[in-house]
């Protein structure tokens, strides 16, 4: 479909990022100023600003090769930056230390070897582990909080299988498990329903859209599924060298901020998802 986005596959008002806006607070989680980053020496990112509020549920949505994953990396320190200022829940990144409140789940999160000899339950365990408790064994409160995010995953039929058991769907749920059970303040999610089923997609959508809307969770997500960005999700961060953001309303057209990403001539398809309310597996 080409033009402005059709969203009559969506249940009466579209509305659970509605609901996302109206509950988020005023804190700033991520603050970016000015950002240039420049790999090979191309400029990947240039001049970038944008704010991560609270509660905030963010699409970060792009061309293939625009910049995302570079703009994330840099952001959580990982890469270097020639410019521009990063803070991380008000501090500076250059002293920010407070790395447990902060959940990345990568591209690559659920390429697990067949062979891979960890169960579900000792894979999620390792989430409640930090640097200075490395070695050490888990408490009983450590145990019951294992337990009762395998629970809110639905997983815990598989806390005794081995991760290379699993399909892809079952993976996704077990590293959401393992990011969650050190009860981050952000998910940072980078494409992670690429190489799964529709099907497999749409169930991860509305456990994200729960995480978000039952526990406050601010999640920063990069897809391509436009269709999902704009039911589901309170603002757009759109990367193609430049950056550009907007937030999702009611009346929101994304024509003209699409266009500046993508070109004039860009089309996209709608597919019909789910849209309204809290999102419970049936």
């Amino acid at each position: 479909m080409k033009g402005k986005v059709d969203l009559e596959g969506c249940d009466e008002k579209c509305d659970g990022h509605q609901l996302t806006s109206d509950a988020r607070h005023s804190g700033k989680v991520i603050e970016v100023e000015g950002l240039t980053v420049v790999r090979s020496g191309q400029t990947v990112i240039q001049n970038a600003s944008f704010v991560v509020h609270a509660g905030d549920y963010i699409g970060m949505v792009g061309p293939n090769g625009g910049g995302k994953t570079t703009i994330l990396k840099a952001v959580l320190g990982v890469i270097p930056f020639v410019s521009g200022r990063v803070r991380l829940f008000g501090h500076d990144l250059r002293h920010f230390k407070d790395w447990g409140r902060i959940a990345y789940l990568s591209q690559n999160a659920i390429a697990f070897d067949e062979q891979f000899p960890l169960s579900v339950r000792e894979l999620v365990s390792l989430g409640r582990l930090t640097r200075k408790r490395m070695g050490r064994p888990l408490g009983r409160e450590d145990r019951k909080t294992v337990e009762g995010t395998l629970k809110y995953m639905g997983i815990s039929d598989l806390a005794k299988k081995r991760i290379g058991q699993l399909s892809g769907g079952q993976k996704q749920r077990v590293v959401l498990a393992k990011a969650l059970v050190r009860d981050p303040s952000i998910l940072i999610l980078d494409e992670p329903v690429s190489g799964v089923d529709s099907q497999t997609q749409e169930r991860f959508y509305k456990l994200l859209s729960d995480l978000n809307l039952e526990r406050k969770m601010t999640i920063l997500m990069v897809s391509h599924d436009l269709a999902a960005v704009f039911c589901r999700m309170s603002h757009m961060i759109c990367v193609n060298r430049l950056v550009r953001t907007s937030p999702i309303t009611d009346h929101f057209d994304p024509n003209p901020i699409l266009k500046e990403t993508y070109g004039e001539h860009f089309q996209f398809a709608y597919h019909q998802h789910q849209c309204k309310g809290e999102f419970k597996d049936g």
